[in-house]
């Protein structure tokens, strides 16, 4: 999640968030850093409700006969995700998630400790791929957030295409 700051104007989908005025950017990706999915939001919005359909919108294929996996087996975020909404929604889906507790909480964990630290470089470094290759994206010029997607899907296609090619 990253603040990406609007052109003059604004346009569809940029509010006042936390940083300034903008949009945010969600992505999901995999333990190397490439991208698997992303979606945009304005700045005010709730991270937790996108990370549902972030998980919809991606479907594993292992190369393998059988049935298909279909889910993740641990994911890992930052604290602006930790709710028990959505730990209880992961554990439905089967996933285990490693999600630091915020500061605040007072009451002693119940349970087996999880891993403590959270492995958020490779997350980071796909925001600075966005950022450095693409400047595109860094301010956003269009109005209509249907092209500011696009340019994002084709942001995310390029850093495939690059992996793929150069390996």
């Amino acid at each position: 999640m990253v603040l990406f700051p609007p052109g003059k104007g604004g346009g569809e989908g940029v509010a006042r968030g936390g940083k300034g005025k903008g949009i945010l950017i969600h992505s999901l990706t995999e333990g190397a850093g490439m991208p698997l999915a992303t979606c945009t939001t304005p700045a005010n919005g709730d991270e937790r409700a996108q990370v549902i359909p972030l998980l919809d919108a991606v479907r594993l294929r292992t190369g393998k006969r059988g049935r298909p996996r279909k889910r993740l087996q641990v994911i890992a975020m930052d604290k602006g995700y930790d709710a028990k909404v959505l730990r209880q929604q992961l554990r439905n889906r089967g996933m285990r998630a490693q999600i630091p507790k915020r500061v605040w909480k007072s009451k002693p964990p119940r349970g087996r400790p999880i891993k403590k630290d959270v492995p958020r470089f490779q997350a980071e470094r796909t925001f600075a791929w966005f950022q450095k290759k693409y400047r595109r994206l860094v301010v956003r010029w269009e109005r209509l957030a249907v092209c500011f997607n696009a340019f994002l899907a084709m942001a995310m296609i390029h850093i495939w295409i690059q992996r793929l090619i150069v390996g």
